[in-house]
């Protein structure tokens, strides 16, 4: 049932057309003008019937023209039926112009008006469809210009990811991705997606963990107008706006074991019902998950479902933590520092070897999300060309400088120790060639030496 208000100082029109449309729509009436602002705002009227005339003169359809456009100013989409007697017609052409979709003459034959009706619902609804699609592609657009890019990383855990997702990408099984915060779920996750056939559709990033459990079905599954106090129109849920494409639900381990059950349900009927309806729609999604919880352990202790974690690893990405992948923090160094010197205009920034050696050897508790903000903090405030030790702030309990030797080669003793005293003294020379008790210009030889 369609939502009409129609607004008429004249009681007798008001129930006339009431009468009429009340057995195909919900119909509102309203003699008074200066409650259209209230009224819209209050709902969403999918036809509106305005009258041209009201008290303040009977001929001029000034009133109208006011209230037509106080109405596209709140609701650009309103569909808006100008009403008017029979010799100002002039007038409601006029109206048309000015943005109303169509006018009925009073006296009105009802099946003129129910014709006028019924195309005015039809505009409004690719009026809707239209805008939908719009939001849509803005929503497309914005995620397109998040600055995606290709995965950094030439070690083998990281080789072993990739070859993973090579395989993954080009089927529409459920991924489940594991890993620490900070350590890039969410661009593997996309990664699959711009591989994947789904390539072309939507990708919709959803983070569970910071829904609030009671509008975690209204953000997923979508609400009906009136399923609750702010329930003002019909909105679709993440699943719906994603279907075709592929749904990201990050933090999944986070969803209470109560709506564990409804998101096993959907997943296993591939249909949602809005909060509120009782009608379902058919969902076509790829579904990609991710967690940096012990999932696993969380079974076993009865905090998430057995088979919902069936449901949702039919293959199972684990992300290693920086710290497993250390020999990728050069290329990540450079990737970053390319990054924040355009960023921030300085162009001739560099980073120094030594510096290279502090990052390797730091635990990185927050990953390449951390190394990431180190970068453009270091960057920042930087006051040379070149980023030094002294210029990253690390936690003396997380930062590791000590170095396992490999082998008691002398050229790798010499090589380590120069690395610890250079790490020592932020990669201040003089001090690091005392300690050594050898001359600045023998360190220099020897760092040139080892590539320091």
């Amino acid at each position: 049932m369609a939502n009409v208000l129609i607004v008429d100082d004249n009681e007798d029109i008001l129930v006339a057309a009431k009468l009429l449309l009340k057995p195909i729509a919900t119909v509102l009436t309203e003699n008074d003008p200066n409650k259209i602002p209230g009224l819209l705002n209050d709902g969403n009227f999918d036809v509106i019937f305005l009258d041209m005339n009201f008290t303040l003169d009977k001929t001029s359809g000034q009133e109208g023209f006011y209230w037509l456009k106080e109405i596209l100013k709140i609701d650009p989409l309103a569909v808006v039926i100008l009403i008017t007697a029979y010799g100002d017609v002039e007038t409601a052409v006029k109206g048309v112009k000015e943005g109303a979709t169509d006018f009925v003459l009073k006296p009105w034959h009802n099946e003129k008006l129910l014709a006028t009706y019924f195309s005015a619902l039809k505009l409004r609804e690719s009026r809707l469809e239209i805008s939908r699609m719009k939001d849509r592609q803005k929503f497309l657009n914005e995620e397109s210009s998040i600055g995606f890019c290709d995965i950094i990383g030439s070690s083998e855990p990281m080789k072993k990811v990739f070859n993973t997702i090579q395989k993954v990408s080009g089927t529409d099984a459920n991924v489940l991705i594991l890993g620490e915060n900070g350590t890039g779920k969410e661009l593997i996750s996309r990664s699959i997606h711009k591989m994947s056939k789904r390539a072309n559709e939507i990708f919709v990033s959803v983070d569970v963990g910071a829904i609030s459990h009671s509008l975690f079905e209204s953000e997923l599954f979508g609400h009906v107008k009136g399923a609750f106090t702010d329930a003002r129109e019909d909105r679709p849920g993440r699943f719906e706006i994603a279907s075709g494409g592929t749904l990201f639900l990050d933090e999944i381990g986070n969803i209470p074991v109560a709506q564990q059950s409804k998101l096993l349900s959907v997943l296993q009927n591939r249909q949602v019902s809005r909060v509120g309806s009782n009608s379902f729609k058919p969902i076509d999604i790829r579904l990609i998950c991710a967690t940096n919880m012990q999932v696993y352990q969380m079974v076993s202790d009865n905090l998430f479902r057995q088979d919902l974690l069936y449901r949702i690893n039919t293959i199972e990405i684990k992300i290693p933590p920086l710290r497993e992948r250390k020999t990728d923090i050069p290329l990540l160094t450079e990737y970053f520092l390319s990054i924040y010197k355009k960023k921030y205009n300085k162009p001739e920034m560099t980073v120094n070897p030594v510096t290279i050696s502090k990052l390797e050897n730091y635990n990185w508790p927050g990953n390449v999300r951390e190394l990431q903000h180190a970068i453009e903090r270091a960057v920042i405030m930087c006051e040379t060309d070149e980023l030094n030790p002294h210029d990253f702030f690390f936690s003396s309990q997380t930062e590791k400088e000590n170095f396992e030797l490999d082998s008691y080669n002398l050229d790798d003793l010499e090589k380590t120790a120069i690395r610890k005293i250079l790490l020592k003294y932020d990669g201040n020379v003089t001090k690091a060639a005392k300690e050594l008790g050898i001359t600045r210009a023998s360190l220099y030889r020897r760092m040139e030496k080892y590539g320091i």
